[in-house]
């Protein structure tokens, strides 16, 4: 229930076709699982579950389109060099369209060498490089739908070995050495600000807890662990999905939220329409009904809808899909976010402990490579989740169960529902920020956790004026929310606390030290602030490297121009929200808020008179 308009073509991966609509959703009489056709069995599936979903993952197809440089090796040593094209690709192997002369060649063949260049979107971040003579064997021969002669080989080792042989040790020592530089040289800069303190001691004061308020961070979250999964343990879950004007990637939604590893008698899924005025309600009645027509998933008990009457706003969806819940925990989606197969399976594990009261997944960006924008989210994203995050995670309080994947008790969420509903800040009714939000009200009492393992991607904004005004958006509730939570967090482990209120602090008063350092001690004294330029280039190279440690993806570049985007542009957002936190519109999408405040406008404007306002 994010932003629907887009104006550029996304980039995403796209995945072969599979014979079964829910290849993912296990047998009903459980005589198999969805990776029995992948030499899985079912021991091994229960035994070793993450080494199960590793095969599954290694397993996927997507499809490709680049060309193969083949290298044959018949029974006497002869070689011969042909071309071919990429029709698909996975950790294991590969389809190649090839001319049908070299059929023989091929089949009889002692040894194959391939060589292609996987290009960025094609495959999973951190895949993107040049395969040089990896070794693999002949599997099957066939034609395709266009008549065209193909072959299916497998690797001799997995592409991640392959990658990690090739590139990624001296990508990981590189990342090693940078990291503990950056470390070591924003110590001994704040090291500086502590023998300078009695000279500007609010300036230094904020020097120190910048820097130790990131550093520990990125500690905290070094440590951070998921929790591991019990095949054991599988509650019932409905899964929530608040849909408003999402037309183009609902169906895409509904069926990564069905298309589950999770028993089908424990997990339900409940589309809550807000009143759309686009096909978003066509399209949901579509794909449910092909859904209710599959046989053997009891699909027609475990998949409904519901259309608000009126747009009453992404809360009110998501309570009334609570209220028609039968399972104990609910899991809320945006309505362009696609959950992985076993998402669900991942997130309901921290619940073991009886004292959980929610659970934020991890969001990857679905349409990373579509332009620098989006690249630059991706990095962010990776870092606010895998770091940031999971170093709340390691204390049990998350402070925000973010909206594209989270898990709640479901008679917690009904129990705070009417103050959420009716949430007023200084006056003013709460509409967005509603992740947060509820996160507050649990927060009080229970544990809230992060689990990495558990996994979904979403579309993000690829244009900069619908990401700008999601950032204002989220501004103004991070600030509203955070205030809220400031009256509470005192009561957390004392290390979470502190770090909480430092994280308050830090961006609520970063514009005045920007100001401070950038423009007024140059006017001032006749000083270039190179030490705090640097400082800034330092910390940004940090949320860098850490990508390129942790994901070894090509993107990690674009963590230094988010942040040097952040303190030119996003930066200024903050003393917006302090005067504007009242506002309700969400700016990405027409929501009645946006509507009003468009008519608002143009009346000032002398554009709109009262009897035309039903024509806009």
């Amino acid at each position: 229930m994010k932003n629907a308009v887009v104006l550029k073509e996304d980039i995403l991966l796209h995945s072969t076709s599979d014979r079964r609509i829910l290849p993912n959703v296990p047998d009903k009489d459980s005589k198999r699982t969805n990776v029995d056709r992948r030499g899985i069995s079912n021991n091994e599936y229960q035994e070793n579950y993450a080494v199960s979903k590793e095969k599954v993952e290694t397993g996927r197809r997507y499809l490709v389109d680049y060309a193969v440089k083949i290298q044959i090796i018949d029974q006497n040593g002869v070689k011969t060099a042909i071309t071919g094209k990429a029709v698909d690709l996975s950790g294991s192997g590969m389809s190649c369209r090839i001319s049908i002369k070299y059929k023989d060649h091929i089949e009889n063949s002692t040894g194959i060498k391939l060589s292609f260049k996987i290009e960025a979107g094609t495959m999973p971040e951190g895949y993107e490089m040049k395969i040089k003579n990896i070794r693999a064997k002949w599997v099957r021969s066939y034609v395709d739908e266009n008549k065209d002669f193909c072959c299916a080989f497998q690797f001799d080792q997995l592409l991640a070995q392959y990658t990690y042989k090739n590139r990624q040790v001296y990508m990981l020592s590189i990342a090693s050495a940078f990291m503990f530089f950056i470390c070591a040289f924003i110590v001994l800069m704040r090291s500086s600000s502590i023998l300078y303190f009695s000279f500007n001691k609010v300036l230094y004061l904020y020097s120190i807890l910048a820097a130790t308020f990131l550093l520990t961070r990125y500690l905290f979250g070094a440590f951070y662990k998921s929790t591991p999964i019990n095949p054991n343990f599988t509650p019932s879950v409905t899964i929530i999905i608040p849909c408003f004007n999402e037309e183009k990637w609902i169906k895409k939604t509904i069926l990564s939220c069905i298309n589950q590893d999770y028993p089908i008698d424990k997990l339900e899924v409940i589309v809550v329409d807000d009143c759309s005025n686009d096909n978003s309600v066509e399209q949901i009645k579509a794909i449910i009904n092909i859904l209710h027509n599959e046989k053997g998933y009891d699909l027609q008990d475990r998949i409904r809808y519901h259309v608000q009457p009126a747009n009453m706003g992404k809360r009110e969806a998501l309570a009334v899909g609570a209220k028609l819940a039968k399972n104990d925990l609910l899991v809320f989606v945006d309505s362009d976010s696609f959950l992985d197969p076993f998402a669900v399976r991942n997130i309901v594990q921290p619940f073991q402990d009886k004292r959980m009261g929610g659970v934020s997944g991890r969001t990857d960006v679905a349409n990373t490579f579509t332009n620098t924008l989006t690249k630059m989210q991706s990095v962010r994203y990776y870092i606010a989740f895998r770091i940031l995050k999971a170093a709340e995670g390691l204390f049990d309080a998350v402070t925000c169960l973010s909206g594209p994947l989270s898990c709640y008790r479901k008679d917690l969420v009904l129990k705070y529902s009417n103050a959420w509903l009716t949430q007023k800040f200084l006056g003013q009714k709460a509409t967005f920020g509603d992740d947060r939000s509820m996160t507050n009200f649990i927060l009080r009492s229970h544990r809230t956790d992060y689990q990495d393992t558990a996994v979904c991607s979403t579309i993000v904004p690829n244009t900069y004026k619908i990401f700008l005004r999601q950032q204002m958006r989220w501004k103004r509730s991070w600030l509203r929310e955070s205030l809220i939570a400031a009256t509470f967090m005192w009561k957390k482990e004392p290390f979470m606390a502190l770090s909480f209120y430092m994280g308050l602090l830090v961006p609520m008063l970063a514009p005045v030290i920007v100001i401070y350092n950038l423009i007024y001690i140059p006017l001032t004294h006749r000083v270039f602030p190179l030490t705090f330029i640097v400082g800034i280039l330092m910390m940004a190279l940090l949320m860098s490297v850490a990508q390129l440690f942790l994901r070894r993806s090509t993107t990690w570049i674009y963590g230094v121009w988010f942040c040097l985007y952040y303190e030119a542009v996003l930066l200024w957002q903050m003393p917006v929200a302090w005067v504007t936190f009242w506002k309700s519109t969400w700016g990405t999408r027409m929501t009645n808020a946006d509507i009003k405040e468009i008519i608002k406008e143009k009346k000032k404007e002398g554009m709109v008179d009262d009897k035309k306002r039903t024509s806009i």
